[in-house]
């Protein structure tokens, strides 16, 4: 049995039209032999009468804080209206589909409310339905716990549904369909020639996922990579090829930077080490009080950092009572130049910095890793340099 695992998005089950689109590809996956296993989201986004948000704002902000079981079965809605609009779209072509909700398919989480992990998947369910020669279609973003109530699995959950359903069923990929054609070298509205990214790493797209790109959540591909499930991202709206996710990536690839992404939104921080204080706990400090730090650099007198904008009030308050002095520099921005096979390539790094420095850009702060290598820039520079970076490693 060739099970495969396509999941869409909101935005391609939001209207007919674009459902219809959806119905196609469910049956050409019929035709060409497979066992489809559909995974769907909410319809549209915030303002349209089942997305998550308008479901969220129906009810207080002080519920929302004491009841998140509650919250849990509120937000589940949305995708358990979108099994059984699809399912009555392919009834209308004679495809028998069946609706279930995240529990019903098998997906056994914690009780960690509004974001449950995954404990387990029993996909009988599921089996027994393709056995009969029908079609599954599953909510994405929830489940249930070992208690029986239903919980969600964090924003952008319906990815993470999609690939452990691809994991537990063995499927031959895990197909998620969007409203862009695949990963691109850069983002396609600040990079006019950006172009489509067909074959890339797990550890790569984990990259691009991880640093800002919104393309697909990086838990589904941390759950493909360790099944060996192929990912493949593809538009609903039209029958371009994708881009397939997998251990190989594309061997034949040239360039020694596959494409490049950036976070906004960041605040460089730099702490001088005062005389007679003790510096030794800050970073336990900023973690137990969950404020995430990256590109850390440290030496004997000084600490460089950056952290998101939306937790500087909580450091600048941390930072009072600790009486530790700081500098920071706000409205910053992070690139992100992703590459595997930058490993061991000397000079990278230097025609990162000529290539900014001649569009008189400056850099505040660098790190890399063995497959990126990360700069921060002041956010007004953020599409100049990513341009220049473009053109430099000659992505288009």
């Amino acid at each position: 049995m060739k099970i495969l695992v396509q999941k869409f998005g909101g935005t391609s089950v939001s209207t007919e039209e674009k459902r219809k689109l959806v119905v196609k590809k469910i049956m050409n996956a019929k035709v060409q032999g497979y066992f489809p296993v559909v995974v769907v989201s909410a319809m549209g986004r915030k303002g349209e009468p089942y997305a998550t948000d308008t479901l969220l704002s129906l009810v207080d902000d002080a519920l929302k804080v004491s009841n998140p079981l509650a919250i849990d079965l509120l937000m589940s809605c949305g995708e358990t209206i979108s099994t059984v609009i699809m399912c009555n779209e392919l009834n209308k072509i004679n495809i028998d589909a069946v609706p279930l909700t995240g529990g019903q398919a098998g997906i056994i989480t914690d009780s960690n409310y509004t974001n449950a992990l995954i404990l387990n998947v029993d996909p009988q369910k599921i089996l027994d339905v393709l056995k009969k020669g029908k079609t599954p279609v599953v909510a994405g973003f929830q489940g249930r716990d070992e208690k029986g109530y239903v919980t969600t699995i964090g924003r952008g959950g319906s990815d993470v549904t999609a690939a452990i359903l691809g994991a537990a069923l063995n499927a031959v990929e895990t197909q998620i369909y969007t409203d862009v054609d695949g990963i691109m070298t850069a983002d396609p509205r600040i990079v006019s020639e950006a172009t489509l990214i067909k074959k890339i790493s797990y550890d790569e797209i984990f990259q691009f996922a991880d640093q800002g790109a919104k393309v697909i959540h990086p838990r589904a591909v941390e759950i493909s990579r360790k099944y060996n499930i192929p990912l493949v991202i593809k538009n609903t709206m039209n029958e371009c090829t994708g881009t397939v996710i997998s251990n190989l990536g594309s061997e034949n690839y040239e360039n020694i930077i596959t494409g490049i992404t950036h976070m906004n939104n960041r605040v460089q921080i730099k702490i001088c080490k005062k005389i007679g204080a003790s510096y030794e706990d800050l970073f336990d400090i900023l973690a137990e009080n969950i404020i995430s730090i990256d590109l850390i650099n440290v030496f004997p007198k000084e600490k460089i950092f950056t952290i998101d904008e939306k937790d500087f009030i909580k450091f600048s308050t941390m930072m009072q009572e600790l009486n530790i002095p700081y500098s920071f520099v706000k409205d910053c921005s992070k690139l992100s130049i992703i590459g595997s096979k930058m490993k061991g390539i000397p000079g990278v790094m230097a025609r990162i910095l000529k290539a900014l420095t001649r569009q008189n850009i400056e850099v505040l702060q660098t790190a890399d890793s063995h497959m990126t290598i990360w700069c921060l820039v002041e956010s007004e520079y953020v599409e100049k340099a990513i341009n220049a970076l473009h053109r430099e490693f000659k992505l288009g």
